[in-house]
């Protein structure tokens, strides 16, 4: 086989490949929102079927052929290719281990397990989910060993997630962060502040923080014509292709700020997915480089953002329109002061940035405990409760405010939640060195993104998987990650706040 024939090959191969995680993404949309009850089961087998031929492309003797081609000729190659070439060939030496009727398997299990773990989180009984949940930890233990690891079996499952990533390094930044934050939150504690707590305590019509949702999300940049907003039980976002990424939300009658924050939240995620350079948009290239990069671009716009004082007095206008009666006593300030409020809550999603942090690092240590076999999944929803009650000082009184709260592990994404922790501290970092070239300020009063957004594109968004997530931040910050901006980011903030 020539160099020719092996990149028509090749490239005909992730043609086919991209076409089925396409299918594979317009499925899950349509299984998590709109599918009748009694499909899912059927949804399963055929997402795990498609999920199987793309798996059995990737690490295909074909693809193993044309790779090896490909690399004695890759000096030959342009910027682009070379990249897709060593990213695909790093995914087909993850994956060539795990036999491909276990991964089948696997998958059939993964999409029955998020099944389960909806009508578990409806009932508030763990015990529906638990047995999917087991064999999910144990298909992850087997495929480590399949793959092998260095140092601690976790850091196989964190690369997935966090190329470079270890437990290592995690512990290193986290620990030092962790003494950091419970300082704060005493000294917050310990503060006389009373915070007006009216806004985030009312009764809104979900219609109208529909059209909330939407108004906001064309603020930031949302682009409608190549997305869309729908709603589920967990929040997500859906890069089905740049032309089609998609939204779903969640809206509770007696909490506004879970759905608005939602919104934005995912509206991060999006933005990141619609920008990528359209030289790169249709290769394996295209998206975000690492879920830490991704999760730095939605909890800025959820926070850095969206509950800044001059974004508050941007969108109060609309939300008398909206809200007349709600907040008809409520300042602007109080609003802001309430959505940033700090106080131990259950839900993660729902916390203040604070407590956020202390949410990741219980989840990180239970993932871990599970895979060192400290403890089982039938402890798990005891052990979470008590360091809930170590951490937060409150005790989730269900399952549902409790171990079912998110489905991250009960789709098989063992090793993601480290990303949202990682994403606050890059988030914080970017924002420092974007706030000395442009008025971060004055463009959230005026409700204009657009210098935010090109900033954000040109240094960010438009690289896709092209930069390495240490080129990105390097590239645009000047340094390597460094937690301290965030630590900064929130003293100054909360301090200020609780002063």
């Amino acid at each position: 086989m020539d160099e020719y024939e092996a990149k028509k090959g090749f490239e005909e191969l992730l043609e086919k490949m991209n076409a089925i995680e396409q299918a594979v993404a317009l499925m899950y949309c349509d299984s998590s929102t709109i599918e009748p009850k009694k499909a899912g089961e059927e949804t399963s087998k055929v997402i795990a079927i498609l999920q199987t031929e793309f798996f059995k492309s990737l690490v295909s003797e074909q693809m193993k052929q044309y790779l090896e081609v490909l690399k004695n000729n890759i000096d030959e190659m342009d910027e682009i290719t070379k990249k897709v070439i060593k990213r695909i060939n790093k995914e087909y030496e993850k994956y060539a281990k795990i036999p491909s009727t276990e991964y089948r398997e696997y998958r059939e299990l993964t999409a029955k397990s998020e099944k389960a773990w909806a009508d578990a989180k409806e009932n508030s009984d763990y015990n529906l989910a638990k047995p999917y949940l087991e064999k999910i930890f144990e298909y992850n233990k087997r495929f480590v060993k399949y793959r092998g690891y260095e140092g601690h079996p976790y850091n196989t499952l964190l690369d997935d997630y966090e190329p470079d990533s270890t437990v290592e390094k995690l512990d290193g930044v986290f620990d030092g962060l962790k003494i950091k934050l419970v300082t704060l939150i005493r000294k917050i504690q310990a503060s006389n502040k009373q915070i007006n707590t009216k806004f985030t305590e009312g009764h809104y019509d979900i219609e109208k923080q529909r059209q909330l949702s939407k108004y906001v999300l064309e603020i930031i940049g949302y682009d409608f014509d190549a997305g869309v907003v729908t709603e589920s039980a967990h929040p997500y976002t859906m890069d089905i292709n740049k032309n089609n990424v998609r939204i779903a939300s969640r809206f509770f009658e007696n909490e506004i700020t879970a759905g608005l924050y939602a919104s934005i939240h995912e509206g991060g995620h999006a933005r990141y997915e619609q920008n990528v350079d359209d030289a790169i948009s249709k290769t394996a290239l295209r998206g975000g480089v690492i879920m830490a990069i991704h999760e730095s671009q939605a909890r800025m716009y959820e926070n850095m953002f969206g509950r800044d004082i001059n974004f508050i007095k941007f969108i109060f206008p609309k939300l008398q329109e909206l809200f007349p009666k709600q907040i008809e006593n409520i300042s602007a300030e109080e609003i802001y002061e309430s959505v940033n409020q700090v106080k131990a809550t259950f839900i993660r999603i729902e916390s203040d940035e604070l407590t956020y942090s202390l949410h990741i690092m219980l989840r990180y240590e239970l993932e871990r405990m599970v895979l060192e076999e400290k403890i089982g999944v039938e402890d798990l929803n005891n052990i979470w409760n008590q360091k809930m009650e170590e951490y937060l000082g409150i005790i989730p009184p269900n399952d549902k405010l409790g171990v079912l709260q998110d489905v991250h592990w009960y789709d098989g994404s063992i090793g993601y939640f480290p990303s949202y922790l990682l994403g606050n501290i890059i988030a914080a970092q970017l924002v420092n060195t974007m706030s000395k070239e442009i008025d971060i300020e004055e463009s959230l009063l005026q409700g204009d993104f657009s210098k935010i957004n090109e900033w954000l594109k040109e240094n960010v968004h438009q690289y896709g998987k092209s930069k390495t997530p240490e080129e990105i931040i390097k590239d645009s910050t000047g340094e390597g990650i460094n937690p301290k901006y965030y630590v900064e980011y929130l003293e100054k903030k909360y301090g200020k706040l609780y002063d």
